[in-house]
């Protein structure tokens, strides 16, 4: 089936003049012309365009990728599983840089103190400094917030890195459960929603069941809290405010 430039350009998301350039250089020529000298593109065309936007979002230059495809062993399969490879390595790189980032973020609300290598060794390049404005306009006057300034202002590296391991912990303990298919209200959800608790008591500030549970709709409401545990397993924020809900009402 022969398609104009129009079309193909709308169905890529490229510009029409950006197919023109890749005819020009001879990275993607159309498989034919119209009786007014007009370019069609084939379905082979097609799916070579594919590969090209899927190299260019890698970062590939024009060069290599004609390179690569004009290569006489080129093998549409080896292709796509080269394109998926390189994928996965910069989309775990991103998570990697998402998760120091939240971290960071937790770190600038509860005023870390770490030296600037510290920082560097625990943040990399991120300023964590950057949002602890917002943290105290929202949190600043209440006491669970200077308490937990208090505590962790005394906290080293090596403590926050402890943190982070208990809460993976948990994390990991508690996605099980999810998967097991336990409702939230479970005495396997009921005792991770306690012990979530028990984590934020024992590091930040004593975290009441009355807090407890108004972070539990924070975590739903807010999409940032929301984000995060869903990377941990899909529906777990949700999840985790019912258990902590149920949790309240048993023990409480």
């Amino acid at each position: 089936m022969a398609h104009t430039v129009g079309q193909v350009a709308k169905a890529a998301g490229v510009t029409v003049r950006t197919l023109h350039h890749y005819d020009e250089i001879g990275l993607l020529s159309p498989g034919g012309r119209s009786g007014a000298g007009y370019r069609r593109y084939d379905d082979a065309d097609l799916e070579r365009l594919q590969h090209i936007r899927y190299y260019r979002e890698l970062g590939f230059p024009l060069e290599e990728i004609a390179a690569i495809l004009d290569d006489p062993a080129s093998d549409p399969a080896a292709h796509l599983r080269r394109q998926h490879e390189l994928l996965t390595v910069r989309i775990r790189r991103l998570q990697e840089m998402v998760t120091a980032i939240e971290f960071a973020m937790e770190a600038s609300r509860l005023n870390i103190g770490l030296t600037p290598q510290e920082r560097f060794e625990v943040f990399g390049d991120f300023d964590p400094d950057a949002h602890a404005e917002e943290a105290e306009r929202r949190w600043g006057g209440s006491e669970a917030y200077r308490e937990s300034n208090r505590r962790v202002s005394r906290y080293t590296k090596d403590d926050w890195l402890r943190n982070r391991a208990e809460n993976e912990d948990w994390g990991r303990r508690f996605a099980e459960v999810m998967s097991a298919g336990a409702p939230a209200d479970s005495p396997a959800a009921m005792d991770l929603a306690e012990e979530h608790r028990q984590l934020i008591s024992r590091w930040f500030y004593e975290c009441s069941y009355e807090i407890h549970t108004g972070l539990a709709d924070m975590y739903v409401a807010d999409e940032r809290f929301t984000a995060y545990f869903e990377r941990i397993r899909p529906g777990m924020a949700a999840y985790l405010g019912e258990a902590i809900h149920a949790n309240a009402i048993t023990r409480a």
